[in-house]
């Protein structure tokens, strides 16, 4: 019975127990994530939580201190200078254990911890929500809630180019039918012009041939 018994032995030994935990710390904090029983795993976040506490002061004093814990110094490098910065902000809780299931054989609970800050999954920034009154009803004031989006959208880079390209075919619409108008005035005056003439040798023919038939009577 434990009775009182507030440590769990893990069925191995003081020296045994300190090694597995240490290596065990060493590899959380190298891949973010280790899956282990779920009694290691308790074990695990009493031991390596107030180590991470203790990088966010980074000094010759803390990195010594974190030494003699862990044993490792491409670990120790690596916990004060990319997991500190990102637990700077959060105030304990710096490991999540989810559980996974039973394992096959001696079907003991098993589960995985992790850094709370380095999962993907969960700290996906959402679209933030502004909510605003509107003037427009008088007392009886409407809230209206717009939702703003951090990714942009095309829709008014694409107004601005058919904006563009509609601009850009007025002159030259304009051009066209200015275009076809002019020869269509220019070919008046020729038409004008071709008929006179043509009024003009209808009018001297008659007049020739009156003059002639007076010189045969003459004669």
């Amino acid at each position: 019975m434990r009775h009182g018994n507030k440590l769990n032995h893990l069925g191995r030994k003081s020296a045994h127990r300190k090694a597995m935990i240490s290596n065990m710390a060493c590899s959380l904090i190298q891949h973010k994530r280790i899956n282990t029983t779920l009694a290691k795993a308790k074990a695990l976040r009493v031991f390596v939580e107030p180590i991470l506490t203790k990088s966010k002061t980074d000094s010759t004093h803390s990195r010594r201190v974190v030494f003699s814990y862990l044993q490792n110094k491409e670990v120790v490098t690596e916990l004060f200078r990319d997991i500190a910065p990102k637990i700077a902000e959060r105030n304990g809780g710096y490991t999540r254990i989810i559980r996974t299931g039973y394992r096959l054989g001696d079907n003991a609970e098993m589960c995985m911890i992790e850094l709370v800050d380095f999962n993907e999954i969960y700290n996906t920034d959402r679209t933030k929500k502004t909510t605003r009154r509107s003037r427009r009803g008088g007392s009886s004031a409407t809230k209206e809630t717009v939702a703003v989006d951090s990714t942009p959208t095309d829709t008014a880079a694409e107004a601005v180019v058919e904006d563009a390209i509609i601009i850009d075919e007025a002159p030259v619409a304009e051009e066209a039918s200015a275009a076809e108008e002019a020869p269509a005035a220019e070919e008046a005056p020729v038409a004008e012009e071709a008929s006179a003439a043509e009024e003009g040798s209808d009018a001297t023919e008659p007049a020739s041939d009156d003059s002639s038939e007076e010189e045969l009577k003459e004669v």
